[in-house]
């Protein structure tokens, strides 16, 4: 089994682990409203976590039907988180992106610090405010993914994998360290695969889950990119397999089309692999979901192999039959694995 390697150029530190997925580029209208200096009457907690998990449902089914495994605390908590990450996200991938600007992400990091204040400024920020108060978490990793945003406001080409892979971490890699404090960690029987005394803390398993989700997300959308005139294909892999950015434009699936792929297949794979080793040490209750989640995602790079690499205009997705036939697999491997 290879070991994928986490991007040379992080540093993140005090920080546990967890896994979350984003899935769907489907625009979600969003609007940026400013700071006030005052707390406005809010609806309730309960009712912006029904917001947060209406949107969850629809626009990430895969990773929704894994947080329905999870305790009733623990789902709504990572709705919470999704929501979040998908207004950050739509603030540059949105149909209003046009409008962001440097000054607007700021302005979004300004609203990130007045929620860890337990200041929401509108009713979307109560279920994250409640979530923090229950599930205490470090504000770092939501920063790092504004900071990968503002990356896309002026990149739509990656040269190496090093400069690709800084990118997948805050946009994806971030969001396993966000969800750590809800999953939680196993320390009641003090064993771990890793040895009989050692606590092991995966945290760069979390980052691995993060990065696999997007280097598949990245596969399965080349084709929605390119209309947008962005290839996140490091340059240097078309280089390699002697493809161009005017092929991938023109969507021509050749015999070198279909080795570079496959090579991006294996790499994803790859942090897969490297995640799974990190799932024994969460919270017996977290490890069921987890699984569901991660092999539903393994299964879109299973789906694009299915359609000879045609990710230019034919999606990838995981039918809902056979993501029921994922559970009771995933259910297994939380118990043995």
């Amino acid at each position: 089994m290879t070991n994928a390697p986490l991007p040379s150029n992080l540093a993140v530190t005090g920080i546990d682990s967890g896994w979350l997925v984003s899935e769907s580029r489907s625009s979600l209208m969003l609007q940026l409203p400013k700071p006030t200096s005052s707390v406005p009457a809010l609806a309730s907690a309960e009712t912006a976590y029904e917001t947060c998990r209406q949107v969850t449902a629809q626009y990430a089914k895969t990773f929704y039907l894994g947080t329905l495994l999870m305790p009733p605390a623990k789902r709504r908590a990572i709705w919470a988180i999704y929501y979040w990450c998908r207004r950050t996200d739509e603030l540059v991938d949105g149909p209003q992106a046009a409008e962001t600007t440097p000054e607007t992400l700021d302005q979004w990091e300004r609203r990130l610090e007045l929620i860890f204040a337990g200041e929401p400024q509108e009713d979307a920020d109560a279920a994250l405010v409640d979530t923090l108060a229950r599930f205490p978490m470090d504000i770092q990793p939501f920063r790092d993914m504004i900071a990968g945003q503002r990356m896309d406001l002026y990149r739509s080409r990656y040269q190496t994998f090093e400069e690709l892979s800084l990118y997948c971490y805050r946009v994806a890699g971030t969001v396993g360290l966000m969800s750590s404090a809800v999953l939680g960690m196993d320390t009641g029987s003090g064993q771990t695969p890793w040895g009989p005394d050692a606590v092991h803390i995966p945290q760069e398993e979390a980052i691995a889950l993060g990065m696999a989700n997007q280097l598949t997300n990245i596969l399965r959308d080349v084709g929605e990119d390119a209309q947008r005139g962005r290839i996140y294909l490091p340059l240097e892999d078309l280089e390699k397999f002697n493809y161009t950015e005017a092929d991938l434009f023109n969507g021509v699936n050749d015999e070198r089309w279909q080795a570079l792929m496959k090579f991006q297949i294996q790499r994803a794979r790859d942090y897969f692999d490297s995640a799974e080793r990190g799932i024994r040490a969460l919270n017996r209750d977290s490890r069921w979901p987890v699984w569901t989640a991660l092999m539903l995602y393994q299964g879109i790079l299973d789906v694009i192999e299915a359609n000879d690499y045609n990710v230019f205009n034919q999606r990838a997705y995981v039918p809902a039959p056979k993501k029921l036939l994922y559970l009771p697999v995933a259910w297994l491997r939380a118990q043995v694995l």
